[in-house]
Order: C-alpha cells, then sequence, then structure tokens
C-alpha cells in the first residue's frame, strides 16, 4: 500500500492529528476516541492493529502495548470531510479504557448528573500495576 494514497484523503489539523474512533465490529458500539498522526493511522493500516498518538505523552503507542488489550482493526472508514477516522475493531480481552471497562463512554447523564452506567471489569492496577491520573 502507498502511504499517499492513505493519507491524501486526510485532512490532519493544524497539530497534525485527526480523530479516530474506535467502534466494535460486532455491537457497534463505540469503544473509544482517540487522535492519530500520519505514522500512527498508517501503522495501523500496515499492521491491522490501532495505534494512535497521545497528545499528553507526545508519542505513539500501539493500542494494548502495556495493558495486551490491544485492537485489531477489520475496517477503516473516513467521514465526508476527511476529518474523522472510524476503526470497526475487535477488542482483545473486553476492555478499551484504561479504568478497566469495556467502552470509555460508561457515564450516562441522567438530566441532573453523570452516572457511571457500566461496571469496572478488571481494576486498572491490575491492568498497569498503577492508576492512570
Amino acid at each position: 500500500m502507498a502511504p499517499e494514497a492513505l493519507l491524501q484523503a486526510v485532512k490532519f489539523d493544524e497539530k497534525g492529528l485527526v480523530c479516530a474512533v474506535a467502534q466494535d465490529w460486532k455491537t457497534r458500539r463505540v469503544l473509544m476516541l482517540a487522535w492519530m498522526n500520519a505514522e500512527a493511522l498508517q501503522q495501523t493500516a500496515a499492521t491491522g492493529f490501532a495505534h494512535y498518538y497521545s497528545r499528553s505523552r507526545q508519542k505513539q503507542w500501539m493500542k494494548g502495548e502495556e495493558s495486551g488489550h490491544t485492537q485489531k482493526v477489520h475496517e477503516l472508514r473516513l467521514d465526508c470531510d476527511g476529518d474523522a477516522v472510524v476503526m470497526l475493531i475487535e477488542q482483545n480481552g473486553g476492555i478499551a479504557c484504561h479504568t478497566g471497562r469495556e467502552s470509555c463512554f460508561y457515564k450516562v447523564w441522567d438530566g441532573s448528573a453523570w452516572q457511571t452506567a457500566d461496571a469496572v471489569l478488571k481494576d486498572e492496577t491490575e491492568i498497569y500495576r498503577h492508576k492512570h491520573p
């Protein structure tokens, strides 16, 4: 695959990033949102596993490199404006969120407050040996 063919329609922002949504390929549940730079998108396409760019750590990473909760990419989609990517993925271990939940979108607005709707499947200290900030 030619890198230019993959990247030519993608509109990266002023920081060289594009929004990337990971969605379960079977249930279509949105599992997480992260960012990709050109290199992460290229590595995702080349390896078949999700790679992202961490804005806080200023580095590229493969999902699951620490936790083992990798994301096998079944399909890459680009929106009509070219400024967002959706990946239909198979989540290894059933945990996408660093909090140990299936999805990062586990809070539901009840009209007056955000309520936690999804249980922790595995404590994050068991996964990472520390708590994330």
